[in-house]
């Protein structure tokens, strides 16, 4: 039997643990599936051992106290993905303990990114807040067995007794309060007799532990912010570190997976679950490395920090490393998963080049999107020998690397638009675009010749192009097989839609911002991270189709999607990513 054939078998509907057992838990003899990760080999041989009976629950345990990122997305992807592979389950859990930050609007938008990136929870989610009272008579219990007293020192104090590495901390002077002075203080915290910061609860272990977290961690704190699901019920509310293993136990989670900065946190994670455990279950934390960009930011409180003063417009801003502004952006759930198998988990940090996500884009818009034709930077080409007032429509492929993608028709007139960068009055060897007396091919349709006739505004700025055309060049003529250079995209001038183009870049200039530690971080921000053009010129079939979600490929430029304030009467369409990286060899040049 192979991992994956396990099968789920829910029990215990009373603790709403998640039990995933397989048959042959402990005989699971066959070949061992190949290029798994190290936690997915981990997981693999806790289920052959038939560790926690044979079953699989994973969770990811999101704070709704910010947007999700890509690094979100990581965790997203192993934690959910290890549970399908093996054939467990994976819960979605709120860590919902801190009011002051905290927000349904978080909540709601973590929901939709786990579900756009294609994973599901089913019926099993969980809040941090579920347990607070479990979570409280535990503190009351460990108050009573002379584990935990009430501390009134400052946080200050605290900080400052706790020692270092290599010296032992000293003892609160409040550490030997009795377990009956203890627990009258803590019930009376939690009725809100004292200010915040007023008390803290703390777990009694060892001052001189060489491990810090062991040196008698807060459990509690005073909060009196209203919760966004309890309202004004609770006046304490716990620490991660205490609330975190105990609500994975109450799960019934047998893996805990998360990042590298959690290896330090381990000891006290597995103190306080065997505060709750016996020998039949309890849950085992694993670490994997964080998803680090270049160009890009990942501290949840510095993109805040940005979309709180207006450096962007919000945390969907297509140019955040937020999932909502990769959705809005164009990216797809797809690329940003197969970016993560690419760039996989190990137990070392690294940063990550933020080319190999934008090379994971290219590759899936590449098999999905649209060809269509667009004109960015508009200058009208005039084509002299072309019959006015005629129009023809010319057959355009869908997407070459799609079959049954299908076709579609594009208007052809007299009057074009063309880039103005692909003419050039005087160009220099190699320029194989439009100039005069040189020949390209406009893609589709005919073969033109520059003429020496150009027209300018009153400031000697090109405002038209004049050519002609060969009748007989085009597709299915005699003349279509003769071989130009160039190649050019065009919209008819007639026919083209008004649209505003936001071409979007990397947010940041600076490699490694995190690495600028003497800088301030807003001082490294790309000034042209967003070009806002107006008046680009698209074909009608755009207009027509662009969809929420649809993906478009403007030939020669780069591919695009609707954005959200895009309208009938205002079509707004987003730069995903260009055709080709040139970002690298910018920065090289610089």
């Amino acid at each position: 039997m192979k991992p994956q054939d396990f099968f789920s078998e829910p029990i215990d509907k009373k603790t709403n643990k998640q039990y995933y057992m397989s048959e042959e838990n402990a005989t699971l003899e066959n070949e061992k599936p190949q290029g798994l990760s190290f936690v997915e080999e981990e997981v693999y041989n806790d289920l052959r051992a038939g560790k926690n009976g044979g079953r699989l629950n994973t969770r990811f345990p999101p704070e709704p106290n910010g947007y999700l990122h890509i690094g979100h997305a990581k965790a997203i992807c192993m934690d959910f993905g290890v549970a399908e592979k093996f054939g467990g389950t994976c819960n979605l859990r709120f860590d919902d303990t801190n009011p002051v930050k905290e927000d349904v609007e978080y909540v709601d938008s973590i929901r939709e990114d786990i579900h756009w990136l294609g994973f599901d929870w089913g019926d099993r989610e969980y809040y941090a807040s579920d347990y607070f009272p479990q979570l409280f008579d535990l503190a009351v219990r460990l108050i009573k067995e002379g584990k935990a007293y009430v501390d009134d020192q400052t946080s200050e104090q605290i900080a400052a007794q706790k020692g270092t590495p290599t010296e032992p901390g000293q003892n609160s002077p409040y550490r030997s309060r009795t377990p009956e002075e203890n627990l009258d203080l803590f019930l009376r915290m939690n009725e809100g007799e004292f200010d915040e910061g007023a008390r803290v609860l703390r777990a009694k272990i060892d001052m001189a532990s060489p491990n810090m977290h062991f040196r008698d961690p807060i459990m509690y704190r005073i909060i009196k912010t209203p919760h966004h699901r309890t309202g004004t019920k609770w006046k304490v509310y716990p620490m991660y570190d205490f609330a975190h293993g105990q609500s994975d136990y109450f799960e019934g989670v047998t893996h805990s997976i998360c990042t590298l900065e959690f290896v330090p946190h381990r000891p006290l994670y597995e103190y306080f679950v065997k505060e709750l455990a016996d020998e039949s279950y309890c849950p085992r934390q694993i670490e994997f490395n964080r998803l680090n960009l270049t160009y890009t930011v990942m501290s949840k409180r510095k993109l805040l920090q940005l979309v709180k003063e207006g450096l962007v417009a919000g945390w969907d801003d297509p140019r955040m490393p937020t999932i909502s502004g990769m959705r809005r952006r164009g990216y797809t759930p797809a690329s940003i998963r197969n970016f993560i198998n690419t760039i996989g988990y190990t137990k070392y940090e690294a940063l990550n080049s933020v080319s190999l996500l934008e090379h994971a884009v290219r590759d899936d818009l590449n098999r999905i999107a649209t060809r269509v034709m667009a004109v960015i930077n508009p200058v009208k080409l005039i084509i002299d020998n072309y019959p006015e007032g005629r129009v023809e429509t010319v057959t355009m492929e869908n997407n070459p690397e799609e079959e049954g993608s299908g076709v579609h028709e594009m208007p052809f007139s007299r009057e074009l638009y063309i880039e103005r960068e692909d003419f050039m009055e005087n160009p220099p060897k190699k320029f194989f675009r439009l100039a005069p007396g040189q020949e390209v091919r406009l893609k589709g349709a005919y073969i033109i010749k520059g003429t020496e006739n150009i027209e300018r505004d009153a400031d000697g700025n090109i405002i038209a192009i004049h050519c002609t055309y060969d009748p007989e060049s085009r597709s299915g003529l005699p003349g279509a097989s003769r071989k130009v250079k160039g190649t050019l995209h065009w919209v008819s001038a007639e026919h083209a839609v008004d649209a505003q183009v936001r071409l979007y870049d990397r947010l940041f200039d600076v490699e490694n911002p995190a690495a600028e530690p003497d800088r301030d971080f807003r001082e490294m921000l790309n000034p042209e991270s967003l070009v806002v053009v107006e008046h680009a010129k698209l074909e009608p079939f755009i207009i027509e189709n662009a969809t929420q979600g649809k993906k478009f490929q403007f030939q020669r430029i780069g591919y695009f999607t609707p954005d959200y304030d895009s309208t009938a009467e205002h079509p707004v369409f987003n730069r995903t990513i260009a055709l080709k990286d040139t970002w690298e060899k910018v920065q090289k040049k610089a």
